[in-house]
């Protein structure tokens, strides 16, 4: 789109057939949130929510995230990352009844995330990833609790069910790659929170998600324990916890993690034998890297016999620890030409691969 007068969008949501707002402006606008003042001035107004997904991602959006978004009560997909936002985190967009997928990543949100006395804030969010921008503090434990819809494990469930259409695509950051989902199912829950300058523990309340499949808290100022907690995300098939300050052993109960894929506790302070069976012996040297005390396979360093594997690795009660690094995880743009399509098997969701420059 080119010329100022592009940039109105659209304003009051007159388009009331249209469920999707997918734009690429490639031009500096402010995120508007206010009256009408002219048709250069409006970039994005909402008044009366007829969207259920709203994609501008990869534009130059500056100033705060639209107030007037509150409006958009069927608003399932909200996609706003890699952009210049300013601005601290908008708990208000908890409010809207039917968001699953938030994207706020790289962009220049800021500050801590504070409780809200409304528990109710986010109960139906599936996909929440904030990754690459300078929130602080400690992880927001007593928000976290609100997240209702990652505390139900639907993989039985005999017909797949998706959010969205198949026209709409969201990238989504696992098992260290961006992956292009043509249809995000709704058992794909996860949670992204890496590149910040998060501090304290993990709470150990993580653990009541039983629906997670991607937990990514690298590299960030995380400290204290592992916490135990995480044995019971029996579908959790990718955990990041690098470039932290995590200390104490791997509690030996996630080795009951036996959907874990892909594993990440590199340049922590980690100490003890790592545990052994499962998935945890099909784990390389780079899974556990930086960990001058850690021992066992698949390092080089030794660990000796069973009993000091569990003298060593101290019981994780419900504490949490730092760590939010950014394991392989290298995101990657799709690039015309590269692109791979396949479908998993194991989720029979339909994925792009795309192989390329980093993903920021």
């Amino acid at each position: 789109m080119e010329g100022k007068r592009s940039a109105t969008i659209m304003h009051g949501c007159s388009w009331c057939r249209l469920v999707v707002c997918d734009v690429k402006l490639h031009r500096r606008w402010q995120l508007y949130s206010g009256r009408r003042s002219g048709d250069d001035d409006c970039l994005f107004g909402v008044s009366n929510g007829c969207f259920r997904f709203i994609k501008l991602h990869g534009n130059k959006l500056e100033g705060k995230v639209s107030g007037s978004l509150i409006n958009c009560n069927y608003l399932e997909l909200l996609d706003l990352g890699k952009n210049e936002l300013n601005d601290t985190f908008p708990k208000w967009l908890g409010i809207l009844p039917n968001l699953k997928i938030l994207i706020l990543r790289s962009n220049k949100l800021h500050g801590s995330i504070r409780a809200s006395r409304n528990r109710n804030l986010f109960s139906q969010l599936q996909v929440l990833d904030l990754s690459s921008n300078a929130f602080n503090g400690n992880l927001p434990t007593v928000f976290f609790e609100n997240f209702q819809a990652m505390k139900i494990n639907d993989e039985n469930m005999s017909t797949p069910m998706y959010v969205g259409y198949e026209y709409y695509s969201v990238t989504i950051t696992t098992k260290g790659l961006n992956l292009v989902f043509v249809q995000v199912l709704t058992t794909n829950i996860v949670i992204d929170l890496s590149k910040n300058g998060f501090e304290g523990q993990i709470p150990s309340s993580i653990g009541d998600f039983i629906g997670l499949r991607t937990l990514n808290l690298s590299h960030n100022g995380l400290e204290g324990l592992i916490p135990t907690s995480l044995q019971y995300l029996s579908v959790l098939e990718s955990l990041d916890l690098s470039f932290n300050k995590i200390g104490g052993g791997i509690p030996q109960q996630l080795v009951s993690l036996t959907s874990l894929e892909v594993l990440n506790l590199s340049h922590n302070h980690l100490i003890g034998c790592i545990p052994k069976g499962n998935q945890f012996d099909t784990f390389e040297n780079n899974s556990y890297q930086g960990n001058d005390e850690l021992r066992g396979f698949p390092l080089s360093r030794g660990c000796g016999n069973d009993e000091v594997t569990q003298a060593t690795t101290p019981v994780v009660l419900d504490q949490g620890e730092e760590d939010s690094s950014l394991i392989s995880w290298q995101a990657d743009d799709c690039k015309i030409g590269t692109k791979n399509r396949y479908e998993n098997e194991k989720t029979q969701e339909k994925i792009l691969v795309c192989p390329g420059l980093p993903y920021e």
